[in-house]
Parts: structure tokens; sequence; C-alpha cells
């Protein structure tokens, strides 16, 4: 099963202090996932400034994705075609402000046929889903 990790996931995976370490750490160490593009500058910010118990450094953000997320998971990237298609869609879907960054994390896992989302967020997903959408799971 090919599954797209959102940012939450490779945070938790990353920062052994989450809650959800151990869970999350293993399916990034299943090497069957994906993850959009936008997921390396989420969880960027988020270890090197976010709410995290212990920030670390730029330099130790990076080799942490380069080294532990990059060789694991396939990096799906959105032309700008393809995200100005996704934002029609949005407002459709009643998608408006930050909603489309989750969002655009749907959009990359139907590119990559994902059959789940695994996420943390739940509530940042479970309304964006329809019918034949990627589920939408925790780790």
């Amino acid at each position: 099963m090919s599954a797209l990790l959102d940012s939450s996931v490779l945070v938790a995976a990353l920062a052994s202090d989450e809650l959800k370490h151990a869970e999350c750490l293993a399916r990034l160490l299943t090497g069957d996932n994906c993850i959009y593009s936008h997921a390396l500058l989420e969880t960027f910010s988020t270890l090197t400034g976010g709410k995290l118990v212990v920030r670390v450094t730029a330099d130790f953000a990076v080799r942490m994705l380069s080294e532990t997320v990059l060789p694991r998971v396939t990096v799906i990237e959105l032309s700008s075609v393809e995200i100005i298609e996704a934002l029609r869609v949005a407002q459709s879907r009643g998608i408006r402000g930050g909603g489309v960054y989750d969002y655009m994390h749907l959009v990359a896992a139907k590119k990559a046929n994902a059959s789940v989302i695994h996420t943390l967020n739940m509530d940042d997903f479970i309304h964006l889903h329809r019918g034949n959408d990627p589920e939408v799971q925790l780790p």
C-alpha cells in the first residue's frame, strides 16, 4: 500500500520527544511512502522554530531531512498547471485560507496513486475527503 505522509508524521518520526514518535518512525521506515514536496518546508519550519520541546538547528534539520526522510520517500511535485486546477476544485469544495495547504497534500496523494494519507492532524483532512480520495488514517 502506497501512502502519503504529511509533515506531522515526518516531524514526529524525526523528533523522539513527540508522542507518536515510534509509530511515525516505523511508518517512515517502511519505505513505501511518498510526500508532497511542501512537506519538506513544513517539517523544516516545525523542527527549527515550531512548538517542539527541543528545537534543532537548521543544519541538523536539513541533515535529518536529507539523510533520514529523502532516502525513504518519493517526493511528489505539482506543476503550476496542477496547482491552479487544484485551486479551482478547492473552491468547489469550500476550501479557503490555510486549508489549501492540506488540500494540496491530498492532490499530491491522488497524483501518486496513494491509497492512504497518514497524518496526526485528522481533523485537517477529514473534511477534505470525497468519495474516491485516498483514505485518511493515523500512522
